[in-house]
């Protein structure tokens, strides 16, 4: 056996032993070389940036006089909304009276003293799941308000069996439609899907108070008569036309009529100032112009606000502004495929859906649970979820509610469709971008440079069944 090398020392395993902290090193170290060393910095990084879709999927009009009005054909069949309520216990719930002008026969009526007395006369009703309220054919001897709860409109199909309508929920009204009918009847029953909390009016009441209250009557009479007046499926003043004749009879004419109030939507803004120190824009400038990243930055942070303001603004966006008649409710909580084709079916010429990322999770779960896979569909080179060929944009700017639910957004855009179109002027004075600019504010005498960092835009909404939304989108988990 070869004995080791004593000029070499023993062959071991054992790790050599790690200098003494204190002692003197024999080469410089890399603390002290990047000293003398030039980093290799980033650009300043921010994780509020989205990917921002709606800002990049809507069609954008160039509004030179900062205001866009939509006109439109007169309508004659008011628009269902929803009224609101005031709880201060568990039975002491009021409809606000202000709200009632939601109701389709009383939209425009502005007595507040007969609608306060309208108010006052509802009466709060619990019901249990699976209580049915009322069945089709029987005679309307109330009015509902839902407070709360989830309720189920069906009825028998051609062959028997139970046809589901549709699902109402909280603010949704039903047999408002026979105020002012003689003897109206329920066209379809109505079941509760889960424990709810209703507002009823009896009919003798209202039938009551409308002959104490001329102004009342008088509203009521001339709703009925715009009723009567002919109107398309759109309940639209219609036009008349006649088809299929033969001869020479003689055609009815007609003109096609004009809404005589007409919306305007005028430019809102998003703005800040943005302040920079001299000293930091003269001496720190290199190898990043300091004033440039903060502008940059700033103007993210802006157009990240703007699309919150599309989406939640209660003068244009678009959760506020939908028309209540294109609003559904998901039928069991998650959003099925079910729920995504119906808010399919409501539109002609859907290009998008818009959902928080969570809602597409939740959806595509249920896709899971049936074996269905979601197509995709090629955006600016980015493979998109989609559903039967619509791209389903995720849009982190829907809120979740307290209830851990959201809503889906359904659109269709452009002026030539009918659609939904943003709206922002180009041209702008020191603009930085179209539609924003960014104006020098001067130097304060704390040696402040100061910029105005303005972005104008708005949306418009051309024919309500442009936009449509399912609502009570359930987010979380459900057990198998």
């Amino acid at each position: 056996m070869s004995t080791p090398d004593s000029a070499t020392g023993p062959l071991t395993d054992e790790p050599a032993p790690e200098p003494a902290a204190d002692a003197p090193l024999t080469s410089l170290s890399t603390q002290a070389a990047r000293q003398l060393a030039t980093t290799t910095k980033s650009a300043p990084q921010m994780q509020a940036i989205s990917s921002r879709w709606l800002l990049r999927a809507l069609p954008w009009v160039d509004v030179k006089g900062g205001t866009y009005r939509v006109n439109r054909r007169l309508t004659l069949r008011a628009g269902r909304g929803r009224v609101q309520f005031e709880q201060n216990g568990a039975d002491d719930i009021k409809v606000v009276p202000r709200t009632l002008t939601e109701l389709p026969t009383l939209r425009g009526y502005d007595d507040l003293e007969v609608l306060k007395e309208l108010a006052s006369r509802f009466r709060v009703r619990r019901v249990r799941s699976g209580q049915v309220l009322y069945e089709a054919g029987q005679p309307m001897t109330e009015a509902y308000l839902i407070v709360h709860g989830r309720f189920t409109r069906y009825a028998a199909g051609k062959y028997g069996e139970e046809e589901i309508l549709g699902v109402v929920s909280g603010g949704d009204q039903l047999g408002d439609e026979g105020i002012g009918r003689p003897d109206p009847l329920w066209l379809t029953s109505v079941r509760a899907e889960t424990d709810g909390v209703l507002l009823t009016l009896p009919w003798d009441l209202v039938m009551d108070l409308t002959e104490r209250a001329p102004s009342l009557a008088a509203h009521l009479r001339a709703y009925a008569e715009r009723q009567q007046r002919p109107m398309n499926r759109k309940g639209e003043a219609d036009v008349p036309l006649q088809a299929g004749h033969v001869g020479e009879p003689t055609l009815d004419g007609g003109f096609v009529d004009y809404d005589l109030a007409p919306r305007e939507y005028e430019l809102s803004l998003t703005q800040t100032v943005l302040k920079v120190h001299t000293r930091v824009a003269d001496l720190y400038n290199q190898p990043m112009n300091q004033t440039e990243e903060q502008l940059r930055l700033t103007v993210e942070e802006v157009r990240e606000r703007q699309e919150w303001e599309l989406v939640n603004n209660r003068e244009f966006g678009l959760l506020h502004n939908a028309d209540y008649g294109q609003r559904i409710s998901t039928f069991t909580g998650p959003p099925t495929p079910d729920d995504m084709d119906e808010l399919l079916s409501m539109r002609r010429r859907t290009k998008l859906f818009l959902a928080h990322p969570k809602a597409i999770a939740a959806f595509f779960r249920q896709c899971n649970r049936r074996g269905l896979v979601p197509g995709t569909a090629n955006v600016e080179g980015h493979e998109i979820p989609a559903w039967r060929g619509v791209p389903i944009f995720p849009c982190n700017k829907l809120p979740i509610s307290d209830q851990h639910t959201s809503s889906i957004v359904a659109l269709r855009t452009g002026e030539s469709d009918q659609g939904v179109v943003g709206l922002y002027q180009t041209g702008l004075p020191d603009e930085f971008q179209p539609g924003l600019n960014v104006r020098f504010m001067g130097i304060d005498t704390a040696a402040i440079i100061r910029y105005l960092v303005t972005a104008y835009y708005s949306m418009a909404i051309l024919v309500p069944d442009a936009v449509g939304v399912l609502e009570n989108v359930q987010l979380g988990r459900t057990a198998d």
